[in-house]
């Protein structure tokens, strides 16, 4: 492909994607495709000519796109949001054409320093100590992973990075039992396994007791094994519970155990003054994770990572081959000693253009007008028969399940089960489930970028209608 052909291409691409997002309201939420259907229409064996682009463009929209699930639709109120914006995907399209390797400063050294710059607006944005420090990582498991390596690297004053953890006593790591499963893969990955991961109990809002903390800890040391890390949920991915973060705090600060808060979510609900009480003894933390690709606009991957003292994290990251050492990078972080991998893509540039193409303010009215059609979806639940709130809102997360009356709990988790799979096979709008104590009940998400008052109201109201017809 020549140069006139990627000018006619990108053009048609362009206007392909503004199509896109205009429409995407008229698609299925979820693809409705089934397991096989794309293999089925690919071949076994790659061409051995070229083939014309627009050829290929075709089967992408023949093929490809009946297989996707649109995570930019109005009604995807799932998971938690992958979200998009144009700013954002105007700056992912510059990226992909530079092409640089970010891994250090010299690479591209305006990748470094607006990197620099950008955890410092989202540290401004989101009332974090001053002292802070931040990088881009690619997901919370990656930032989660990092906060577990800094963890083992105090607890072992060092040795674990040079040495490994043979001969050293059993790191133990501590996390609600409401954490994310990326905490116990980390414990994986880092050689501490999952056995060493102590699930938390947790209260009547679903947070962790800081007293059986507490009393773990206390076990554990007396039984020769090495507390390393705790990690507290703000905005947990099953049902958006928050871990009292200072008591949790003084437990870490009074034991010398590494603190990391996963926010992987609900850290963008911070930008709001009024939700900073969530966050109250941040001060006390070693580490902190949230992704604005989540709930602040911008494309995936983008995880904004932060330490107390970076110093932690590069002492058992850091290596400098010949080919790696840059003398002006000297005077700048070197982020690939921040996270696992050493190559980096140019993450900071489309973060840049979406909070200058927004603004602070606008992007605190999106995501409080997104709270505030949860908290108007609460009260509809709660106003509604046969339905019913199983765990207290928090910010954009309801859940809930249905419950006519005359079943046991077998029964309805069975019916639920049914519930979310008839929404999500409709197309008309997509939920997930959970288990709560054991019962399935089901997730409502608000925070996609396109959602608004009336796309709520209409997917209640395809609930209340499904639910009646399984009834």
């Amino acid at each position: 492909m020549d140069f006139e052909d990627f000018r006619a291409h990108a053009h048609r691409f362009s206007d392909w994607m503004t199509d896109y997002l205009e429409t995407v309201e008229d698609r299925p939420v979820r693809s409705q495709s089934r397991p096989g259907d794309l293999l089925a229409q690919l071949p076994a064996s790659p061409p051995d000519a070229g083939e014309d682009m627009s050829a290929i463009f075709n089967d992408f929209e023949q093929k490809v796109m009946p297989g996707i699930t649109h995570w930019q639709h109005p009604n995807f109120f799932a998971y938690f949001n992958g979200n998009s914006s144009p700013p954002s995907v105007l700056a992912e399209m510059l990226t992909a054409t530079l092409a640089a390797q970010c891994m250090l400063w010299e690479t591209s050294p305006a990748a470094n320093e607006l990197e620099t710059r950008m955890m410092e607006w989202l540290r401004e944005m989101s009332g974090l100590p001053e002292n802070w420090a931040g990088t881009i990582q690619d997901s919370a498991s990656t930032a989660n992973l990092c906060a577990l390596i800094a963890g083992l690297e105090r607890a072992t004053e060092g040795r674990v990075a040079r040495k490994g953890l043979a001969g050293e006593t059993t790191p133990i790591v501590y996390a609600s039992s409401e954490a994310h499963s990326s905490v116990e893969k980390a414990a994986r990955i880092a050689g501490i396994g999952s056995d060493n991961v102590r699930k938390m109990p947790t209260d009547g809002a679903f947070a962790m007791d800081v007293t059986a903390l507490e009393a773990a800890i206390r076990e554990d040391r007396e039984a020769g094994r090495m507390p390393a890390c705790v990690i507290a949920c703000l905005g947990a991915t099953g049902l958006g519970s928050v871990d009292p973060i200072r008591a949790i705090g003084e437990v870490c600060r009074r034991e010398n155990i590494f603190f990391h808060i996963d926010a992987a979510w609900a850290g963008s609900a911070m930008i709001l003054p009024e939700e900073r009480h969530w966050m109250d003894g941040i001060e006390l933390a070693d580490s902190y994770v949230f992704n604005p690709h989540k709930w602040l606009f911008t494309n995936f991957d983008c995880s904004a990572f932060f330490m107390r003292d970076p110093s932690e994290l590069i002492s058992a990251l850091a290596i400098s081959p010949a080919y790696l050492q840059s003398p002006d990078g000297e005077q700048m972080p070197e982020y690939r000693d921040w996270t696992v991998s050493l190559g980096r893509r140019f993450r900071a540039l489309k973060l840049w253009f979406v909070i200058r193409s927004y603004g602070a303010d606008r992007l605190r009215g999106m995501v409080r007008a997104h709270i505030d059609m949860a908290k108007w979806l609460e009260t509809e639940i709660s106003a509604t028969p046969d339905f019913e709130i199983m765990a207290p809102r928090r910010f954009g997360l309801n859940v809930f399940r249905y419950n006519p009356g005359g079943l046991d709990d077998a029964a309805l988790d069975a019916l639920n089960t049914r519930l979310v799979q008839a929404m999500n096979d409709s197309g008309r709008l997509y939920l997930t489930k959970t288990l709560l104590d054991g019962r399935v009940v089901i997730r409502f998400v608000i925070g996609q970028t396109y959602t608004q008052q009336h796309h709520v109201e209409s997917g209640w109201a395809a609930i209340r209608e499904i639910a009646a017809e399984l009834a």
